[in-house]
């Protein structure tokens, strides 16, 4: 080990002033001097500062060697954790002072998403954790990811600060965290580590306690010594330099008369949706965006500095330093014959010291104009003054551009005095879309707080291309919060055709039947009566299997699942699950909608979507029910092929469902086979959506599927009735639901597939000769009542209450009702193969023959 008090940089070390006053020494590797340096504060905790000169903060340094530390660190994590570890880590960052080291890192291992830890509140965003720092001075951290699952995922967390010193920050942080999203992984990633020796062995102890492995990455290392009363001696040390006023250091001062009146505000053009750094997550697909829009908006700094700036200081603000450290990088490839740098204001109070052996020379004062982050109170550039700048260019989000930020003792009228050029640029502020939704006045107040739209991707930049979720109300008569649709919205296209028509083209292989619409029967008063009646009835049922299927999914597939309803039998199931998640446990789980066609398979761009914004392997799809079990092979085999075309994997085939009758799955609620209300209806209890389409003309390689939302049906919709009536018995059934799910998760749930053997049976039985003309169960026998073309119904003779709205359909309908002594469902709906128009049923309804 060498006394990195002997390393200097280019002449006398920046630690020697406080080395020699104090006594404090820094003994590490030999390169621990270059990248350290040392100066004072106020502080009661801590009296020394590790200034690092490559960090970006209090040092100005060239752009490329701030990142390339970082991103350097990022690769080791990389080579650490390998391929398959990188692709499903998240790389977490401590505001204020890492966040741009934080996702510099991110940005070496790869497909990692960003997250940094916030001191800014934002209203309408979830917050999903936080911790305290001890030693700072100001110590609240906020974890504010757009998608609430972000850190819930399996894969490793990897925590980055600028030092790892006692490591209670980390420790803390993981301890927090491992409570409430455990993992197997962590890796701790610092410029320094400075442990002393009685901390060494702290990191592996806690590894051993909390049962998971915990890795540190560094790019060197060493140690600090205090002598006795350092703390005592360094505060009147301060107060001495700080009564005198020497502690402001060179250049120091206020804004001097119209300072401000030479401030240039240059319009970056900033792209549309990318976040001005990671405080609600950054996404691979937001770098390639940022990445592309970096030559353009440097292009417009350069333009608009005064021609005769050479020495070019970009200066970022508190938390937001990755942008304007990405801008200054790009000014730096791209203008030649600048000196560019880069560092950020604070909040962190320093003593300035006017001497080449301590590492702060300088700093300028202002007053705070980012009220929502701490209130008012005094701000700091460091190093600014007297550092030879031509031109300064102040970057700060849109947030933090106030009045005071304008005001004559502002940081622009301060800067001003110090440098000929001022240049301000404005970041957009990036608000989460759920959030900015429930701050607008046009949306009404909710009880539930909004899931907003996750942001977490893990692939390339193809699904960037895909857009947002949509969401009610604009497009389902669902909350927004309770799912987004990963379909696009074909609402003024005419898709229905008669029923007759669409059966004669569907059997004679002439259109697909996802390729157009039904028209959307309108139940009588009777029917409507009838619904609501079995409602009633059966509420408490469905509410039980709500439960249990929910909670077999949190137990046995993940802890915060990612809920993918198959568009839209079970859509109003994952709306009910979600409940359960958010009633029972108290978290919120987020909950899409997507496409799924028979003989076409899933909607390959909303899997492509669904992987770029969350981890597969937290993926669940859902759907309403099982029949012969059509679907969940067709899931199967369009994964597969999926995996094979995309090389995406991860996502599991296996269904959750409310009934399972058919034993097709092992993930439900029930195995019974009994009405599901939301099967008497369609859109109408389905938040007024209709079934989805898939048409070549109107759905393109990087499109959704489609689908339709009828606003015209809101005099008639129950969706959410149907919803809060089964939510409303959620309580009377949770004991019942703990019961019946230790019994279910301790059972053999083999899938026996005897539903399609009934089904095969039966095709033959009756001369259909076509699995797809046979649709088992109270649910699809409704839908072929509602929407195709029916033969004939087979009830299972004593069949009760459950078939009171078949027989009604049935008898609307003109089709007969047969009781059948031995059937493995309640009802079987049958749709004759030899479909011909012109015999009628007896409401003059063409029927088969």
């Amino acid at each position: 080990m060498t006394n990195a008090a002997n390393d200097t940089t280019g002449g006398v070390w920046s630690g020697a002033w406080v080395r020699e006053r104090l006594g404090v020494e820094l003994v590490g590797d030999a390169e621990l001097g270059g990248l350290l340096g040392l100066a004072l504060r106020r502080n009661p905790k801590r009296a020394h500062l590790l200034v690092s000169n490559v960090l970006g903060k209090h040092v100005p340094q060239s752009p490329a060697v701030v990142h390339g530390h970082g991103f350097a660190l990022g690769r080791r994590v990389r080579e650490l954790l390998g391929p398959a570890g990188a692709r499903t880590a998240v790389v977490l960052g401590y505001a204020e002072t890492a966040t741009g080291l934080g996702h510099s890192v991110a940005d070496g291992v790869g497909e990692a998403p960003y997250l940094h830890s916030t001191r800014r509140p934002v209203e309408g965003v979830h917050q999903a954790g936080g911790f305290e720092e001890s030693h700072s001075h100001a110590t609240s951290h906020l974890l504010l990811p757009e998608d609430p699952t972000l850190l819930a995922g399996r894969g490793p967390l990897v925590l980055v600060d600028d030092e790892f010193s006692t490591g209670n920050t980390v420790l803390n942080t993981i301890r927090a965290l491992h409570e409430r999203y455990p993992r197997g992984r962590y890796v701790v990633v610092a410029l320094v580590d400075m442990r002393s020796a009685a901390d060494q062995g702290r990191l592996d102890a806690f590894a051993r306690e909390i049962g998971a492995r915990v890795d540190l990455v560094t790019a060197t290392k060493g140690t600090v010594r205090l002598p006795d009363g350092v703390l005592e001696k360094g505060q009147a040390l301060v107060a001495e330099y700080e009564g005198t006023g020497a502690g402001a250091g060179a250049g120091a001062g206020a804004a001097g008369d119209g300072g401000a009146a030479r401030v240039t505000t240059v319009e970056l053009g900033w792209p549309d949706g990318v976040p001005d750094g990671g405080r609600h997550g950054f996404t691979p697909a937001h770098r390639v965006r940022l990445e592309r829009a970096l030559p353009a908006m440097a292009a417009r700094l350069a333009g608009a500095l005064p021609a005769e700036a050479r020495r070019v200081l970009v200066l970022g603000f508190e938390e937001l330093m990755y942008a304007p450290l990405a801008l200054a990088r790009e000014l730096e490839k791209a203008a030649e014959g600048l000196d560019i740098r880069f560092s950020t204001t604070t909040r962190s109070p320093v003593l300035a010291v006017d001497d080449p052996g301590y590492a702060i020379r300088s700093r300028i004062v202002f007053p705070s104009h980012d009220d929502p982050a701490d209130g008012p109170g005094e701000r700091y550039a460091y190093n600014v003054a007297g550092g030879g700048f031509d031109a300064v260019i102040a970057v700060v989000d849109s947030v933090a551009d106030t009045p005071a930020l304008h005001a004559p003792d502002g940081l622009l009228a301060t800067l001003a005095a110090h440098t000929p050029g001022v240049l301000l640029a404005v970041v957009p502020s990036y608000v989460p879309p759920t959030a900015a939704r429930a701050l607008t006045p046009t949306t009404a107040p909710r009880t539930r707080t909004p899931v907003p739209t996750p942001a977490t991707p893990h692939l390339t930049e193809r699904p960037s291309m895909l857009p947002d979720p949509l969401r009610g109300p604009d497009f389902s008569s669902y909350a927004p919060e309770e799912v987004g649709w990963l379909l696009q919205d074909l609402s003024e296209v005419t898709l229905e055709a008669p029923t007759e028509e669409r059966e004669e083209a569907i059997q004679s292989g002439g259109a697909h039947y996802a390729e157009s619409l039904p028209v959307e029967y309108q139940p009588s008063e009777r029917y409507q009566a009838l619904f609501h009646s079995a409602l009633e009835e059966s509420a408490e049922r469905i509410a039980l299997a709500v439960g249990v299927v929910t909670e077999t999914v949190l137990a046995e597939r993940s802890a915060r699942p990612v809920l993918v309803s198959l568009a839209r039998a079970g859509t109003p199931v994952g709306v009910l699950m979600r409940r359960w998640a958010e009633y029972r446990h108290g978290i919120e789980v987020p909950h899409y909608a997507v496409s799924i066609v028979r003989g076409r398979g899933i909607d390959a761009n909303a899997l492509r979507w669904l992987a770029a914004h969350h981890d597969p392997a937290d993926v669940v799809f859902v759907d309403g029910w099982t029949g012969k079990g059509a679907i969940t092979r067709e899931l199967a085999a369009a994964l597969l092929e999926f995996e094979e075309s995309d090389g995406i994997t991860g996502f599991d085939p296996e269904i959750a469902v409310l009934a399972d009758p058919g034993s097709c799955v092992r993930t439900y609620g029930t195995r019974e086979d009994f009405l599901i209300p939301s099967a008497c209806l369609n859109s109408t209890v389905s938040g007024l959506i209709s079934r989805t389409v898939l048409r070549a003309d109107l759905v393109g390689p990087d499109d959704f599927h489609g689908a339709k939302f009828y606003r015209e049906l809101a005099g008639v919709d129950v969706s959410v009735d149907f919803l809060d009536a089964i939510a409303a018995r959620f309580a009377e059934v949770a004991d019942a639901v703990d019961a019946r799910t230790k019994e279910l998760l301790a059972a053999d749930r083999t899938p026996t597939w005897e539903g399609w053997a009934a089904v095969e049976r039966i095709s033959e039985e009756y001369g259909i000769h076509d699995v797809n003309l046979v649709k088992p169960g109270v649910g699809e026998t409704t839908r072929v009542l509602l929407r195709r073309v029916p033969w004939k119904i087979l009830a299972r003779a004593g069949a009760g209450a459950d078939l009171d709205h078949v027989r009604l359909l049935a008898e609307q309908r003109g089709v007969p009702v047969e009781e059948v002594a031995e059937l493995p469902y309640t009802c079987v709906g049958l749709i004759h193969p030899q479909y011909t128009r012109g015999a009628t049923g007896a409401d003059g309804r063409a029927v088969a023959v």
